[in-house]
């Protein structure tokens, strides 16, 4: 074991958050107002009495780049938490399907599949978990003779107070940032670094973000409103959700 140090866990997150802010800036500037509005529930921002066309714009906007933010966040973190554990144990990234890191401690292997929070999936995408949790650990004891295997689904943020799922450890918050770095205050520790350069990266996707609004509102009153200026919902549920679209 190789304890990290904060400075070598701010030197990473200043070289590589600058991705995050990238990507979630390109998939702004990317969107199409239509493409956003065939994957949102109209039934339910009807029920929320939306009845302006910039409202009707924000939230669904808003919805849509939260769901993007989480996944690309959720991938960031993952990679930060490989880092870590590659400075401290020795860890590397996992060839196994479904597996992030892998890891030996105290004559374990460990085989780790990263997630995002702790209700990261359905019953069917947990049971996949499983599944590929049981092919990994066929893999590495049949090539590792003696080698004792224990599975690990990681969750960056949260609280599982059950851990032991029998066939598995489920370690969330600060339970999974000490797994992988023998450091029970670095949950804490990491959240300063990725402040850096929020400030300024956070005012240029909001330069964008007014523009985008700003185009999205004006497509949308020219194709879902009608010249009193009422929302025509029959229409966007009709794109949205008809077999054929005019």
């Amino acid at each position: 074991m190789k304890p990290i140090t904060q400075q070598e866990i701010a030197d990473y997150v200043e070289a590589n958050i600058r991705g995050f802010h990238q990507r979630r800036l390109d998939n702004l500037q990317k969107l199409r107002l239509m493409d956003v509005v065939k994957r949102k529930n109209p039934y339910l921002f009807k029920a929320k009495n939306i009845n302006t066309a910039q409202d009707f714009v924000k939230t669904i906007l808003d919805a849509f780049l939260s769901s993007q933010e989480e996944g690309i966040f959720g991938g960031f973190l993952g990679e930060l938490a490989i880092f870590i554990c590659s400075e401290v144990y020795s860890g590397q990234k996992s060839s196994a399907e479904g597996i992030d890191l892998e890891f030996e401690r105290d004559s374990i292997r460990y085989i780790v599949s990263i997630k995002s929070g702790p209700n990261w999936g359905n019953s069917s995408q947990v049971a996949k978990l499983r599944d590929n949790f049981r092919k990994a650990k066929r893999i590495l004891s049949t090539n590792r003779l003696s080698a004792n295997v224990v599975a690990v689904n990681g969750c960056c943020y949260g609280k599982d107070r059950r851990p032991d799922k029998s066939d598995y450890l489920k370690l969330c918050g600060q339970k999974f940032w000490e797994f992988i770095s023998g450091d029970d205050n670095l949950y804490t520790d990491i959240i300063e670094p990725l402040g850096y350069q929020a400030k300024e990266k956070n005012e240029q996707f909001m330069q964008e973000y007014a523009k985008v609004i700003n185009k999205f509102t004006f497509e949308f009153i020219g194709a879902f409103c009608n010249a009193d200026g009422n929302i025509l919902w029959e229409e966007i549920v009709k794109f949205s959700s008809a077999e054929t679209t005019s």
